[in-house]
């Protein structure tokens, strides 16, 4: 995908990690659609999220090339490309609810399955309480799960191993020397996904193979965090394969 060629894409989801791809985007000069749950809904409220971020009718103000539309809707309108933001508990109902919109496309999927607040023998104290429990786990994936969910939708996991501000712009961090993962059955779907990266400014992707490398990729959700909480939560830093 060169980023002087403008085309539709589509990114579902109106979280932080949502609005980062969809700024990214319209910046690079392309068509962005987002898609929520219920836009009346989305547009309605007044008070920051959980995580801090302002209202999404505020930040779609200053977004002018920005629409909001309904999932199917924006999912429909994306020539080929669709970014998979939605919490990784809902994302393999509310993804099958617009497989008609998805068929044909490449989506790419950074969700974590994580089970909030878990009911654990040992659990993990964290800033903010007890880190959530992934489910699935060892055995299967959310990937995995989306991909047999919908068979006729190209699936990619990738951007799973980063915190989303930092996947549109990887020169923040060690000047961009780190490295992206992407996993998926199609070849041709991770070509995209890979020149879409390379747009947003990665120079090392590797491909880890199909679709099953997304349990890897999920997993080392509590690798992050680790790393995280060592050097500060909000510290921006990259991994490095060597090789």
């Amino acid at each position: 995908m060169s980023p002087t060629k403008r085309t539709k894409i589509a990114v579902l989801g109106t979280g932080g990690g949502g609005r980062a791809h969809a700024a990214k985007l319209a910046e690079l000069g392309h068509e962005v659609h987002v898609g929520t749950r219920d836009v009346d809904a989305t547009l309605a409220r007044t008070e920051p999220d959980m995580m801090g971020n302002v209202p999404y009718k505020e930040w779609l103000a200053d977004h002018p090339g920005v629409t909001l539309l309904p999932f199917a809707e924006a999912a429909a309108a994306a020539d080929r490309i669709v970014i998979n933001g939605i919490d990784g508990h809902n994302a393999v109902a509310a993804l099958t609810g617009i497989a008609d919109a998805l068929s044909g496309k490449v989506l790419v999927d950074y969700a974590v399955p994580y089970i909030y607040n878990p009911e654990l023998e040992h659990p993990w104290p964290t800033p903010w309480g007890v880190m959530p429990k992934l489910d699935p786990c060892d055995s299967d994936s959310l990937g995995e799960q989306i991909q047999r969910a919908l068979p006729g939708v190209r699936v990619v996991k990738s951007f799973v191993t980063q915190e989303q501000e930092t996947v549109v712009d990887p020169k923040a961090v060690g000047g961009g020397d780190h490295t992206m993962f992407v996993a998926g059955e199609d070849a041709d779907a991770k070509k995209a996904v890979t020149e879409l990266l390379t747009a947003y400014g990665w120079s090392d992707v590797l491909d880890l193979g199909g679709i099953v490398s997304s349990r890897g990729m999920e997993m080392y959700a509590g690798m992050h965090s680790a790393i995280g909480f060592a050097l500060g939560f909000g510290t921006p830093f990259g991994v490095k394969v060597v090789r």
